[in-house]
């Protein structure tokens, strides 16, 4: 049975609650006003109407012509080119035809861009990956704004694209939306190895055929990549807030299951509906609550640091106030109860097969480490999903999650944690704030005190990598590499390097105004630095030479140089800001927010910042 809510999950969420009062109640009114009116297509003239159901067939044009029957929209991120969203090609004629079954009728509302980090690291399109969650959020507005549908379905996976369907959807938050996923691809070469010749060929002892083939090999169907990063913490994510069917999250997408949670997900979003015997709008199940679960459900399974930007995000979408006090106060109670790879040896079809979220969840639950009252998809209160799905003659049925792991090394029970705490912190001082992951970094790392080597670009420190020139200890300095300098590409390329060097025995770190590919390796990075270089942040002002101190145990980001407070910041170095696209995308970096606020480049929403109450946190 759930324990008293900790105090320390109580704190935060009061604090969340007090900080948003002014903005999260202008979201709740606008929301509220928005459903009042009903059923909407009914405000559209027979011309509007007539153009929203001419493609129908025959039986779902007369429904939708009738004005009674139910109408779900379906915002798809379906392409072939990226596994974990081809299986989507199928999912349309599933939900259409469950939907017909309970006497609805669905259409294809739009589809949104979905891009595959896997793809851009390291390429010039990766200075596009923060911008796509924003495009997607307005894809998904565009989709919505026909004003056709009585619920949502919500088809999408990958790194930007579940935090950009949701928050397109929030603000259309009168309405029910259900995620439905199409989950991971079936397991291929052990992911260790893949870090292990990915380190050897950065070290140039393998070519690239034997770099091609183990890719290849580990990304081999359709379907989510197995490791745990942003696109399954995604997933993990939706679970936690109650937006999936319990237990849909890691279902491989060849599993017969798979296809019957799909439908079942329409079938919840006709029961859901305003109006029905259980209304569950988007709005009021993304609450203080949900944001809190969501951040412990991170913390406790291990999950990407990009979600310390997309979290606060999607938490602003609905009003919601949120930084890394919240993030870094949370991690202190939540113990870690995964390993899933780069946090240990596993995939997430190991995680799933020893007990999955369903264990998570309920252990969470147990130890008064979640919110259990909130609303869901399913219906109300979180223990829904301590559960496990299972086919039957009905459609689906739910059993209880299994009362213990079926392998330790994978997944633990909260009262034998492989960690105390969630393993993030937050890192103050001469720099300014950052964010650390330390799941995967040995205590012996956790303090590094080294001369500065500061970089401009990745290029520079491959270069002078493959040169030789690294082979010391040093504290790596990347800058202009937030949001606004060149959109925050995700710095990849560099952890083999940094692997390497700290395997021959060298003490380095990466400290970076940019993102660092969930940061959970096994080499300090302190990632996020607030206030980036290009807005004359203090790491436009680190010289090579300056030592660096990072410490995971003091939270303190310091540098030891003469003078270093009174130097002018270092001008942003010239930029291509053309080609593959991204002058399309100027207007995003200007508009841009900091890290902990998010980095939208959404106006709308960014201004919530302004709202903000005064307090120590």
């Amino acid at each position: 049975m759930a324990q008293r809510l900790n105090s320390t999950l109580e704190a935060v969420t009061d604090r969340i609650c007090r900080r948003s009062e002014a903005s999260r109640s202008a979201y709740l009114e606008q929301m509220r006003a928005a459903g009042r009116d009903g059923r909407h297509r009914a405000v559209l003239s027979c011309g509007n109407l007539a153009h929203g159901f001419a493609a129908c067939p025959g039986g779902d044009k007369l429904a939708l012509k009738d004005g009674d029957s139910i109408n779900v929209g379906i915002v798809t991120a379906y392409n072939d080119m990226l596994s974990a969203h081809q299986p989507f090609e199928r999912f349309p004629g599933i939900i259409k035809a469950a939907l017909n079954e309970a006497g609805a009728v669905g259409q294809v509302a739009g589809g949104v861009p979905a891009m595959c980090d896997g793809v851009t690291q390291g390429q010039p399109g990766m200075e596009l990956s923060l911008f796509s969650r924003d495009a997607i959020a307005m894809a998904t507005a565009i989709a919505l704004s026909h004003n056709m549908f009585d619920a949502v379905l919500c088809l999408g996976v990958c790194d930007k694209i579940v935090p950009g369907l949701l928050i397109g959807a929030l603000r259309f938050g009168h309405l029910p939306v259900v995620f439905v996923p199409a989950g991971p691809m079936r397991s291929g070469l052990p992911n260790p190895e893949k870090a292990r010749i990915r380190q050897l060929y950065a070290e140039g002892k393998v070519g690239r055929d034997a770099l091609l083939d183990a890719e290849s090999k580990s990304y081999h169907s359709p379907g989510t990549c197995t490791f745990y990063g942003t696109a399954n913490s995604n997933q993990m994510l939706m679970e936690i807030m109650g937006l999936h069917v319990p237990g849909a999250a890691f279902i491989n997408p060849d599993d017969p299951l798979r296809d019957v949670m799909t439908a079942e997900a329409a079938r919840r979003a006709v029961a859901i509906v305003p109006g029905g015997a259980e209304p569950a709008p988007l709005a009021e199940i993304v609450d203080a609550r949900a944001i809190v679960n969501a951040i412990v459900g991170l913390h406790a399974t291990g999950g990407s640091t990009n979600h310390t930007i997309h979290l606060i995000a999607i938490a602003r979408a609905a009003g919601l106030l949120v930084d890394w006090s919240d993030f870094h106060d949370l991690a202190g109670v939540t113990p870690l109860v995964c390993r899933v790879y780069p946090n240990g040896p596993a995939d997430v079809n190991h995680f799933h097969a020893a007990g999955g979220l369903g264990f998570v969840i309920r252990e969470l639950l147990d130890a008064g480490l979640l919110h259990e009252d909130v609303l869901t998809v399913s219906g109300r209160g979180l223990r829904h999903y301590a559960s496990e799905p299972f086919e039957s003659e009905a459609g689906v049925t739910w059993r209880p999650a299994v009362a213990q792991s079926a392998n330790t090394d994978v997944v633990r029970p909260v009262a034998e944690p492989f960690s105390a705490d969630g393993g993030l912190k937050v890192l103050d001082g001469d720099l300014g704030r950052a964010v650390i992951k330390i799941s995967a970094v040995k205590p012996e790392h956790h303090l590094v005190e080294a001369p500065a080597i500061v970089f401009e670009t990745q290029d520079d420190f491959i270069a002078r990598f493959k040169a030789g020139e690294l082979d010391r200890d040093f504290v790596a300095v990347l800058r202009f590499q937030g949001p606004r300098a060149n959109g925050m590409p995700e710095l990849h390329r560099l952890t083999p390097a940094l692997g390497a060097l700290q395997d021959r025995g060298f003490h380095v770190a990466l400290v970076t105004d940019g993102r660092m590919s969930g940061a959970s390796g096994k080499v300090p990075a302190a990632i996020h630095v607030s206030p980036e270089a290009a807005l004359g942040g203090a790491i436009a002002r680190v010289r090579d030479g300056d030592i660096v101190r990072v410490d995971v145990a003091a939270g303190r980001l310091t540098v030891f140089a003469d003078g270093f407070a009174g130097r002018s910041p270092v001008i942003a170095p010239a930029t291509v800001q053309t080609g593959m696209g991204r002058e399309l995308f100027t207007g995003f970096r200007q508009l841009c927010g900091p890290a902990e606020e998010g980095a939208l480049s959404i106006p709308g929403l960014a201004e919530a910042a302004a709202e903000r109450t005064a307090e120590t946190v």
